[in-house]
Order: structure tokens, then C-alpha cells, then sequence
């Protein structure tokens, strides 16, 4: 079970095995919700990716700037109970599978929120490959 200071119990049904970086469900307890709108694998100080920038970096930045903005709202990453992903190659997010990892845990830790991943045709900018949005119940 993940450390919270939020009342948080990820969800397991009987017989299912547990799933690798992210939770079927959770249910949390708090008094506020946080809502973060999707962010890009952009730094804040940049006005586009720059082209070429792997899946994995944008994967980072982008879960990184979610973290930032949580932070901003008074929240931890462990406030996290849902993250919804969109990518633009689902192939290309596979491959990328341990700088992913990688960006998990320098950012979030062990702590995995119930997760959606998606393969969408593009997104805002035209280099991005990913965008995170999230939910996080702060105590």
C-alpha cells in the first residue's frame, strides 16, 4: 500500500493480478479534489518541443510540469489518484518502457494512481508525443 497522508487504498478484485505501474482503482479521502489539465513533455520555459524529443524526455516533462502544478495547489505526489495519458504512438511509448520507468519514479516514486493511457492522432503542439492530465484528492 502506497505512504499518503489522503486516505488511499488502491483497488484489487479477487483472483485479478496486480498490474505494473499504475492501479485498477483507488479510493481516496479528502477534503479537496485537484483537477490538473493535461500537460505536455514542454518546459515551462520553452514555447514548443523541440523536434526530436524522444517519447521518454516528453514523458518526464510532462509528468514532471503535473507534479509542478499539484505542488502549486498544495499537493504532493502522492495526493495522485488518477492520471489519464495520451500518446501519439503507442509503439513508440512501449519502446520507451525504461526511460518511462525511469521518469515514474524520479517523479512519483512507487506511488501509482489508477492510469488510462491512450493513443490519440496528435496533440497541441505539433512535436508532442504525450500528454498527462490527472486528479488528486488533497487531505
Amino acid at each position: 500500500m502506497t505512504t499518503s497522508d489522503i486516505a488511499y487504498t488502491p483497488i484489487l478484485p479477487e483472483c485479478w493480478t496486480r498490474p505494473r505501474g499504475f492501479s485498477h482503482a483507488v479510493v481516496a479521502t479528502g477534503t479537496r479534489s485537484v483537477r490538473i489539465a493535461g500537460q505536455i513533455g514542454r518546459e515551462p520555459s520553452q514555447a514548443h518541443i523541440p523536434a526530436g524529443t524522444d517519447a521518454g524526455t516528453q514523458w518526464k516533462v510532462a509528468l514532471s510540469n503535473v507534479v509542478a502544478v499539484l505542488k502549486a495547489a498544495g499537493g504532493q505526489p502522492t495526493h495522485l489518484v488518477a492520471l489519464r495519458a495520451y500518446v501519439t504512438d503507442i509503439a513508440e511509448f512501449n519502446a520507451a518502457g525504461a526511460a518511462i520507468g525511469a521518469a515514474w519514479g524520479a517523479t512519483l516514486g512507487r506511488h501509482f494512481p489508477a492510469m488510462t493511457l491512450v493513443q490519440v492522432s496528435a496533440l497541441i503542439d505539433p512535436n508532442a508525443k504525450v500528454e498527462i492530465e490527472a486528479e488528486a484528492i488533497l487531505p
